[in-house]
């Protein structure tokens, strides 16, 4: 078993952005050379996260409204007492989408399905860069 690890950098233009990068992805994979594994995909950071999602603009605009349903940013927030940073709905968003992702690949490519694509959702109040680190383990 090989284990390498690698990072990615992600522009946004902040909150309700949602990045799409799995070429990137994918392109880091194939130069382990690995035939089969998982890579694991790993947002640093508590106001984004990553998911897959049909990237097309429906969805890209569908998928934060819904989490704003979930998240009002017009509520009131504990973090906001402590901060006073106006990005306590963010941390929720994020916290419930989550940091990370397990993709499968099978002779050196990512086993997605058709309109599955690996991306970033950025829920911070402000355009951020994202470090996210790739940890690829296989044979």
């Amino acid at each position: 078993m090989t284990v390498v690890t690698k990072e990615i950098q992600v522009h946004t233009r902040g909150e309700s952005d949602v990045v799409e990068f799995t070429e990137e992805v994918q392109r880091h994979v194939a130069e382990t050379k690995l035939d089969s594994g998982v890579v694991t995909v790993f947002v640093a950071g508590s106001t984004a996260a990553v998911t897959t999602i049909e990237y097309e603009p429906g969805l890209a605009k569908d998928f934060p409204d819904a989490l704003e349903r979930a998240a009002p940013k017009s509520l009131a927030y504990e973090h906001e007492k402590a901060w006073h940073d106006g990005n306590g709905h963010s941390h929720v968003k994020a916290a419930l989408v989550g940091p990370s992702l397990a993709v499968p690949f099978v002779k050196g490519r990512l086993a997605l399905g058709t309109w599955q694509q690996v991306v970033l959702a950025e829920f911070d109040v402000r355009p951020r860069t994202r470090k996210i680190v790739l940890q690829i383990i296989g044979e």
